[in-house]
């Protein structure tokens, strides 16, 4: 007897549909498109950058006035004795350039008012990013008390060097 070849094979499985099948799909097509669609909406009320703002910032950046502070090394406060240092060189960013001049003069008192914050120092407040952004802080609030609001614009960190 002979066997038929093609009757012994058996019949290649169906195409199965995938794991959620297409009620699935089109059910996470419609949460993706509702997630980018909110993340969109919520852009576009918290402002969003437009070419206004960045001409604005650009036209900020190019109007500011640089000053150069020269470098400052101060005692840091340690619990262990040995001595520490903290050198710092920073610039004062004027809020407006016609008062360079009065900044550079007044530049002793604004050190004098970060001598005692800088002194205060210990090692473990220098450690990690947001001891930066706190250093930076205080120094723009102290400079700001000295020279009056709405004449620094910011402090820009250039060395924070511990020893």
């Amino acid at each position: 007897m002979q066997t038929n070849a093609i009757s012994e094979t058996t019949p290649a499985p169906a195409a199965q549909p995938g794991r959620f099948g297409k009620r699935g799909m089109i059910i996470a097509a419609a949460v993706a498109a509702l997630v980018l669609g909110g993340a969109g909406a919520s852009y576009a009320l918290m402002g969003g950058a437009d070419e206004d703002d960045a001409k604005a910032v650009a036209s900020d950046a190019s109007s500011a006035a640089y000053i150069e502070v020269p470098p400052m090394i101060v005692n840091l406060r340690s619990g262990d004795g040995q001595a520490r240092f903290l050198k710092l060189r920073f610039i004062v960013v004027a809020a407006d350039p016609g008062k360079t001049e009065e900044i550079k003069q007044k530049l002793p008192v604004i050190l004098d008012a970060l001598q005692p914050f800088l002194r205060e120092l210990r090692p473990e407040d220098l450690n990690g990013s947001a001891a930066v952004f706190r250093v930076k802080e205080e120094m723009m609030s102290r400079a700001t008390g000295v020279l009056g609001a709405g004449t620094v614009r910011d402090v820009l960190i250039q060395d924070l060097i511990q020893q």
